[in-house]
């Protein structure tokens, strides 16, 4: 049998993977395997431009590389298991495939409220069917729509359903402010003005306990007594991590899957993993392993831990390189973005305001140790411009310590 690679995952993650294992000289067969039926396609417009009917759902789809031509693609089937010693991948049609190397690229599934009553009427959006499913309810004339969870994915559908026209759109959330954790207050509390500006409410400070209705949700019943009318319900809770199917190999799987600083889990060099399933050590901050959930890491990662795998499966030292990824990402909300680069979560306790003013465009930045570690910008193209300069002397700056 000839040498190959099985890639557990076929969204962006697993395809970076197969492109940038080739990238890195690996010849013999690769295999990616993934639950959905779809060609890996671009996840962040779902909630935003092809929700609101701005982009079309083909134009999500990622044009392959030539250097993938020849690449094996099992769609519509998962993998559900894994005996890494063995070096076999189950999959969920009953057959094995035998791996030389080993890509966990399984990613992330929406995290789903256990609360009693009706599931008819209640959305996550994760996938184009999920996004399908979301668009033909929103589009319905006077619907009451009731997000639940203030993060990226929620204030993001409320600013689509409002522009969708829906009669109300209510945020509800156990923190006091929308996107507080990623965010800081300063500008988490400016989210929320604009967000009500334009016609959404906010719910905070209060969980959910019961969806109403009888064969569909009604209303939502949130912990501090009060009902919000609801014909459609998003949950927008977070995120579980797909790694069950790697039990039973004596693998850290508390929060993704555990790696080293060359991205192999469990100290195997033919296993590797990528995107926001792998919680990484990243050398530009403090080496504490964590999991992100930003567009650019899965390219980011695929990219060293194809040459990780690459380097051991034709005998050559791997990149000696330390991995220390510049974590970017972005959020179209109404008519503003939300810019960031580096790591605001580190920097929280002190904030500035770098450039313009909470009203306006403004830049902000978030420092550890006295040292600027992220900048996030919201407003329009003058203030993602901004941040985009501090880019440059993010990437300059030595690792932070400890």
């Amino acid at each position: 049998m000839s040498p190959r690679v099985v890639v557990a995952g076929a969204s962006m993650g697993g395809l970076r993977a197969a492109e940038q294992l080739r990238a890195a000289g690996w010849t013999g067969a690769i295999t990616v395997v993934g639950d959905e039926p779809a060609m890996p396609y671009n996840r962040p417009p779902l909630s935003k431009e092809v929700l609101a009917g701005r982009e079309s759902f083909e134009s999500l789809a990622f044009r392959p590389r030539a250097s993938t031509a020849d690449v094996e693609w099992l769609l519509g089937t998962a993998v559900t298991s894994a005996d890494l010693a063995r070096r076999v991948a189950g999959l969920g049609n009953g057959a094995e495939l035998a791996f030389d190397g080993l890509v966990v690229a399984t990613g992330m599934r929406p995290r789903r409220l256990r609360c009693p009553g009706p599931a008819p009427g209640r959305h996550t959006v994760r996938t184009m069917a999920d996004a399908r499913a979301l668009r033909s309810e929103l589009t319905r004339p006077g619907v009451r729509v009731v997000v639940v969870g203030a993060g990226f994915i929620g204030c993001e559908v409320a600013a689509t359903a409002v522009a969708l026209g829906a009669a109300e759109v209510t945020v509800a959330d156990p923190e006091r402010l929308p996107m507080l954790r990623p965010l800081g207050e300063p500008l988490a509390r400016e989210l929320r003005t604009r967000h009500e500006a334009r016609g959404v409410r906010f719910a905070l400070g209060t969980g959910v306990t019961t969806f109403e209705g009888a064969d569909r949700v009604t209303g939502v019943v949130l912990a501090d007594g009060r009902t919000l009318p609801a014909d459609v319900v998003v949950e927008a809770v977070g995120s579980v991590a797909n790694t069950e199917w790697l039990a039973g190999n004596g693998l850290d799987l508390a929060d993704g899957v555990l790696t080293d600083e060359l991205l192999r889990v469990g100290g195997l060099p033919y296993v590797v993993a990528v995107g926001d399933v792998a919680r990484f050590p990243n050398a530009r901050y403090d080496g504490v392993p964590r999991r992100i959930e930003h567009w650019s890491i899965p390219g980011d990662t695929a990219k060293r831990a194809a040459r990780t795998l690459a380097a051991h499966l034709t005998g050559t030292e791997p990149d000696p390189e330390p991995f220390a990824p510049l974590p970017t990402f972005w959020s179209d909300q109404h008519d503003f973005r939300l810019q960031s680069f580096g790591a605001p979560t580190l920097g929280l306790d002190d904030i500035r305001v770098l450039e313009g003013d909470l009203g306006g465009d403004v830049v902000v930045g978030y420092h550890a140790g006295g040292r600027l570690a992220g900048v996030v910008a919201l407003g329009g193209p003058a203030a993602t411009a901004a941040a985009a300069r501090h880019r440059a002397g993010l990437l300059k700056q030595p690792a932070l310590t400890p």
